[in-house]
């Protein structure tokens, strides 16, 4: 085969075989390929689409060129989850013990953030001691031992799609729905999940900015999914304000185990409870949760009893972290300066824009521009408000967490452009817009 021939055929619309795709991710990652043909690939992917076949084809190859993940000595049905990324989603602190503590043993490997989507383990990192860096071995163990592990990547992972992605960033090809669904799916496949739930998000704060493109997205992920042969579902949720109040690294672990206290803001303990519904579903598999409703009781009562906060506690603990800060988040990094936002009238929130909440814990120092850039785990943004709350002059609107004060004056101005009041009463903001099964 030829790499000019490949893009040629692409490029006038035709379809690639299989065989193609998996010669040109093998060749590309051994970099027996230059940047600029796989550059020319992308483009013309870009532009003329993937068929269903392809994406899938596409999807197992940049699976398949690096170590895949095989944990079926410890878990004998792994259930993953995977969100799109979004403005305050620290979901899966409280998700995984929430499952884990069903009985389920949950292993995920997560990653930092870029840009204001901030990454699991960079919020992980708040707590003192805690070690995201686990060998194979001990991750293996962990999981056997407590049922709960969260670290980072162990291995090569899908080391074509870290090249691909690299490429899309500085081709302008990123916004391809084909070329997004292989990037996501192919790490799944290849940390060796056998269940996957997708937190699918669209809004002012994630990078699908309709429903419609994000039902778009999440229906080439479950189909994906579904021909590699996962049991694959996906949420569509909304992101056009921060889910919870908190928007920041310390921040967002103190809301995640207030959380698992039983307290926590309702929005983001609902959309918990339905994300840990999903992936406890997956791993019963109808042999023992069928009923939704039955499983979203048992897992509010995993919070009620502290059963899920035991499960947080002991994964902290096996990795290293302090447990004393669980227990009393105060000792969590804290931020030297902290600036309340009132309401300067009466009215009702129509607008939380999550991109300017994130613009402004960015500003604060709570993300990072590039990569291996040092971030400020004590800065933030508490967002006291959402869209149709009814507000009267001088209430409180947000909590500025602040190291510095110029960093809190660039944060004040994107607080103040973020948190509209008008006269009119607004609708509140859906959690979910459906749901996606693949399993149907």
């Amino acid at each position: 085969m030829r790499a000019v021939d490949i893009i040629e055929k692409k490029r006038d619309g035709q379809a690639l075989s299989t065989e193609e795709i998996d010669w040109f991710i093998e060749k590309y990652t051994a970099e027996e390929i230059p940047d600029y043909q796989a550059s020319a690939l992308l483009m013309a992917i870009y532009f003329q689409g993937m068929s269903r076949d392809e994406t899938v084809a596409l999807t197992l190859a940049m699976a398949h060129s690096g170590e895949m993940l095989d944990l079926s000595d410890v878990i004998d049905y792994a259930v993953d989850k995977h969100s799109s990324g979004g403005v305050g989603d620290k979901t899966t602190l409280v998700v995984l013990p929430m499952v884990s503590a069903m009985g389920i043993p949950v292993a995920k490997m997560s990653g930092r953030g870029l840009g204001f989507s901030g990454g699991t383990l960079d919020k992980l990192e708040s707590i003192k001691g805690y070690n995201v860096n686990l060998s194979d071995k001990e991750f293996r163990r962990q999981t056997q031992e407590i049922k709960l592990v969260l670290a980072g990547q162990t291995g090569e992972l899908a080391p074509a799609d870290g090249k691909l992605y690299a490429l899309r960033d500085v081709t302008a090809t990123v916004p391809s729905l084909p070329l997004i669904a292989a990037s996501i799916m192919s790490k799944k496949l290849a940390a060796g999940a056998h269940g996957i739930v997708l937190d699918v998000k669209s809004g002012r704060g994630a990078f699908m900015a309709t429903v419609d493109d994000a039902r778009e997205l999440a229906r080439i992920m479950v189909d994906i999914g579904t021909d590699a042969g996962r049991d694959t579902v996906a949420l569509l949720s909304d992101m056009n304000q921060p889910l919870g109040c908190a928007v920041g690294n310390a921040l967002e672990v103190k809301e995640a185990i207030d959380t698992l206290k039983g307290g926590g803001p309702d929005d983001f303990r609902e959309h918990c409870i339905e994300v840990a519904t999903y992936m406890v579903e997956l791993a019963g598999q109808g042999k023992k949760w069928t009923d939704h409703d039955t499983v979203r009781a048992e897992l509010e009562e995993s919070l009620k009893n502290g059963q899920a906060l035991d499960k947080f506690k002991l994964m902290v603990e096996a990795q290293n972290g302090e447990v004393a800060a669980v227990e009393d988040t105060s000792l969590l990094p804290q931020a030297t300066i902290v600036q309340e936002v009132k309401a300067d009238r009466s009215g009702y929130i129509s607008t939380v824009t999550a991109d300017d909440i994130a613009r402004a814990a960015l500003a604060l120092g709570a993300g990072r521009e590039k990569k291996g850039d040092p971030i400020d785990f004590a800065v933030g943004v508490e967002v006291m408000v959402n869209v149709g709350d009814t507000i009267n002059d001088g209430d409180l609107l947000a909590k500025i967490h602040a190291n510095s004060d110029d960093a809190l004056k660039s944060a004040q101005d994107y607080v103040d452009k973020a948190i509209s009041i008008q006269n009119e009463k607004v609708e509140p903001l859906p959690l979910f817009y459906g749901v996606i099964d693949g399993r149907k």
